[in-house]
């Protein structure tokens, strides 16, 4: 279903992010067009379409990052007016993401500090968040030691560091190489059961839409009245946990593939 600003938007009484025809404008131009969804609790979106279609934009505007040029952008029935500690944005560049000059258990150590923990229960916070991402015996290396993959775990546990409510990822896997890209899918699938977290997550690829998701937004480029950028929402009912073989292999997963390219405008 595309549900659109003409009609009152129904959010969900299990929502943590809620956007109420929300239009952005960023240069004169239209990123997107008024768009109503609602993400639950506990639940993995992802978000898909190409490029220029207002993907990132989306999940800067649910960080707080980005203010609407029209609509509502809220969580738990209150309006985002900026950065919370409670969301957690992960970023594709994930070498410009940490510093240099800190080791990996310091890069972990930011979230903490910003958030005022006390130095005394960092450590045990720091260690526990980089076993979780398999980063245990890296604590003291420094980004440019490891590979990407390696790095953009430690992103990920930094934001683990944080406990968020929300996390949002934009394009986290995509300058890796597919073998790389499958283990941290895996990896990150794992996380989301474990700690019960809701994640937003951009790609440009269907199948990591697919692969990922409980659900799929797609969005279309240069949207119209006629052909708003809300595309579709599709819900995936692939059975949990996923394999990257069986699951790609599954009819349903090949159904879902082709009405996704469709609603896209792939040939």
């Amino acid at each position: 279903s595309t549900p659109g600003c003409g009609q009152k938007h129904s959010k969900m009484t299990d929502s943590v992010l809620d956007f109420d025809c929300v239009a952005i404008h960023l240069g004169g131009r239209e990123i997107l067009s008024p768009t109503s969804l609602s993400v639950r609790r506990g639940e993995f979106v992802c978000v898909i379409g190409p490029s220029g279609c207002g993907k990132t934009t989306l999940l800067r505007a649910a960080a707080g990052f980005v203010v609407p040029s029209g609509g509502t952008v809220s969580r738990h029935g209150q309006a985002i007016r900026g950065p919370s500690r409670e969301v957690a944005f992960v970023f594709q560049d994930y070498g410009r993401a940490l510093l240099p000059w800190r080791t990996v258990q310091a890069n972990v150590s930011l979230a903490l500090e910003a958030a005022g923990v006390p130095a005394a229960d960092r450590p045990a916070r720091i260690a526990r968040v980089l076993d979780t991402v398999g980063l245990g015996g890296h604590a003291l290396k420094f980004p440019a030691q490891l590979s990407g993959g390696m790095q953009q775990r430690v992103q990920i546990a930094r934001c683990l560091a944080q406990e968020p409510e929300l996390m949002l990822m934009d394009e986290p896997f995509g300058a890796l190489d597919a073998m790389t890209r499958e283990s941290l899918q895996d990896e990150l699938a794992r996380l989301v059961r474990e700690q019960g977290l809701t994640v937003v997550f951009v790609t440009h690829d269907l199948e990591e839409a697919l692969y990922l998701g409980d659900r799929v937004i797609a969005l279309r480029s240069n949207p119209t009245l006629e052909k708003p950028s809300l595309a579709a929402v599709i819900d995936v009912p692939l059975p949990l946990p996923r394999e990257q073989l069986a699951t790609k292999e599954h009819p349903e997963f090949l159904r879902l593939r082709r009405e996704l390219y469709q609603y896209l405008g792939h040939h």
